[in-house]
């Protein structure tokens, strides 16, 4: 069994197996910063495990929800309050996406965001050999989320520092506070999610604290992958109906050597060169 790092951690299991047990059996692995990151970016593993024995979709969430933002029934919710109840709405969310489990860490962001505290890296570690996934999604490292680029920075180190033959097989980090739209199409992970808009709408609706609160996550994740599907290629009918675009973070966990910043910064040079091209400065 996992051993964490906080004594606030927590592992729900929807259909009661052994944490142990529940863990094993898993081939896809979300790592999000925040309650309803999961839903939202690593939706594609979600929908490919929903309803199947032999694929098992594991979520971590590793903060603790309580600087969440809260308005109207929920603004006089208390730091303590809003946690429990982003707990709550996430174990909700295993549920209703028949995640094999969901893990809580309950990290500050601070903390998180703090290089010098190793304490996520080693817990995402024991997950991860815990969970031996084929797949990891987390975030991308060109987030505008500062939280959200520690927690992806967390993952390549501890993905690392497992021997190469334990790696998962691929490390996707996709988008939640900003797109990808801009990252030139053959180094995109494209991820077809259509078909599945009644799980995803229930997904989000077990967030309410947010939606409700001021923050329309739903229709803005909605909106983002309809528009993927239709504006990736202005020269084809669309290929499909919704989209969510992924940073291939595999290379990162290949070669020790790479430097995530460089090799964030080489996509970015290659989109100014493919924009100079398209106004004839190439």
């Amino acid at each position: 069994m996992v051993r964490f790092s906080r004594s606030a951690a927590e592992v729900f299991v929807p259909d009661g197996r052994p944490a142990d047990v529940a863990l094993a059996r898993t081939t896809h692995l979300g790592i999000g910063a925040h309650q309803d990151d999961l839903e939202f970016m690593a939706f594609q593993g979600i929908a490919e495990c929903f309803g199947k024995t032999d694929r098992w979709f594991c979520g971590v969430t590793c903060t603790d929800g309580a600087g969440s933002s809260r308005a109207g029934d929920y603004a006089k919710l208390g730091d303590v309050e809003m946690s429990a109840l982003r707990r709550e709405e996430q174990n909700a969310a295993a549920g209703v996406g028949r995640y094999g489990a969901m893990m809580q860490l309950g990290y500050a962001s601070a903390a998180i965001k703090d290089r010098a505290d190793s304490r996520l890296q080693d817990d995402l570690r024991g997950i991860l050999k815990a969970t031996n996934p084929e797949v990891v999604y987390t975030h991308n490292l060109a987030d505008k989320h500062p939280t959200h680029v520690a927690v992806a920075l967390a993952v390549i180190g501890a993905v690392r520092s497992l021997p190469e033959e334990s790696r998962p097989q691929r490390v996707i980090g996709c988008e939640v506070w900003r797109g990808l739209d801009w990252m030139p199409d053959a180094e995109k992970v494209i991820m077809d999610v259509g078909g599945h808009e009644k799980l995803a709408a229930e997904l989000a609706a077990c967030f309410k604290s947010q939606i409700e609160g001021g923050k329309r996550y739903d229709l803005a994740v909605e909106g983002r992958r309809a528009a993927n599907a239709t504006f990736l290629d202005p020269r084809t009918a669309d290929g499909a109906t919704r989209v969510i675009f992924g940073m291939d973070l595999t290379p990162l966990v290949v070669d020790d050597t790479l430097d995530p910043g460089a090799y964030v910064d080489g996509m970015i040079v290659r989109f100014r060169a493919e924009v100079g091209k398209g106004i004839g400065e190439g």
